[in-house]
């Protein structure tokens, strides 16, 4: 029986899941970066950046004998892309480089001739050209200015495949639906609403929900894998989702879902601050003692705790949870420890995942 009272969201199959059968291959190389403005690789530092400058000139008939290479114009870096499916030989795909000196800007160079393999070993694309830096460097004398990462770039369209991945989708018989979200309640939904519709259009179920992830479909015959797949990938699903409050201490973040409720609590919540101040005094002796004058130690501890409030919060939905929060006037730490002791007290409805 299909599963009844879901007010999530609605989605589309292709939004929510993706065929088994189509996944991306990541692919890696090593390279070397060249004309860069003295913001390569210094030699002595990055051996191998040397060892691969003369390996490359040996391959394009240069010797090399005698001599140290001593241009800062030249940087190692690592190539990164990642292959779509179904991509066929000749189609280009984006890169990233990253440096693995110590260059401090890839800014204006450009990547030459790097094989890119895969998990097997095998070379499946080929990348070259100019990068796109986002990020820029300035020093000075006294001062150095930095904004966002110049020794990572992107090369769009920079590879080009040299070898495709052998799929035969036209023939599978079995088409596997993965959820990028998994949730039991949406995968039964996935399989009742693929099983509705296959029964108008072919006469039967062809759609079974296997676990919380995966929704397996028969293929009927006198169709292509492609064209039934591209009939399902548009029916909208009505998608269901567990409570779950997310936190990411490093930067502050919060991201409570929508059915996250919290029991009725009361909240104390308040800044305290102790101050604590050494005043070391002189002491002298009396006149006439033949006393020695001395430092005496003396420590002034202060503990306060202003704006400290008091307040009952009650969640039934997002909208009233998220007003008690903004109703305390703390700051997103101080949520964060809140949500933290509201969970220890087994009053937040939901999961507490920190980051």
């Amino acid at each position: 029986m299909p599963i009844r009272g879901a007010t999530g969201p609605v989605s589309r199959i292709k939004d929510i899941a993706q065929l088994q059968a189509a996944r991306d291959n990541q692919l890696v190389g090593y390279g070397l970066v060249i004309g860069l403005q003295g913001s390569g690789d210094s030699l002595r530092n990055s051996p191998f950046t040397e060892q691969s400058i003369r390996a490359m000139l040996e391959n394009l008939g240069i010797a090399t004998e005698g001599g140290r290479a001593r241009a800062k114009n030249v940087a190692a870096v690592i190539v990164t892309a990642n292959m779509p499916p179904f991509v066929q030989s000749g189609a280009r795909i984006d890169v990233s480089v990253s440096s693995m000196g110590d260059a401090t800007s890839l800014a204006g160079g450009t990547l030459i001739m790097t094989p890119l393999k895969a998990a097997d070993g095998e070379i499946y694309a080929v990348a070259q050209g100019p990068m796109v830096v986002s990020g820029f460097s300035a020093q000075g004398d006294a001062e150095k200015l930095s904004q966002g990462v110049p020794t990572g770039a992107r090369v769009p369209n920079g590879a080009i495949v040299e070898r495709q991945v052998e799929a035969q989708f036209s023939e599978l018989s079995t088409l596997t639906l993965q959820l990028r979200n998994p949730d039991f309640s949406t995968a039964v939904m996935i399989a009742d609403v693929i099983n509705d519709y296959t029964r108008q259009r072919f006469g039967k179920r062809l759609a079974a929900e296997q676990d919380a992830r995966t929704v397996v479909i028969n293929k009927p015959k006198g169709i292509s894998a492609a064209r039934f797949y591209a009939e399902l990938e548009n029916l909208s699903v009505v998608t269901d989702t567990p409570a779950r409050v997310v936190i990411d201490e490093r930067t502050g973040t919060i991201v409570i879902g929508q059915d996250v409720k919290i029991s009725k609590v009361a909240i104390s919540h308040g800044a305290l601050t102790v101050r604590i101040k050494e005043m070391p005094r002189v002491v002298q002796p009396e006149p006439f003692s033949r006393g020695q004058t001395a430092v005496e130690d003396f420590t002034d501890i202060n503990a306060e705790q202003p704006d400290a409030k008091v307040a009952l919060l009650d969640g039934p939905d997002l909208e009233t949870l998220v007003a008690g929060l903004n109703r305390l006037g703390v700051k997103p730490d101080g949520i964060i420890a809140i949500l933290q002791g509201i969970k220890s007290a087994g009053a937040l409805q939901a999961d507490l995942l920190v980051q």
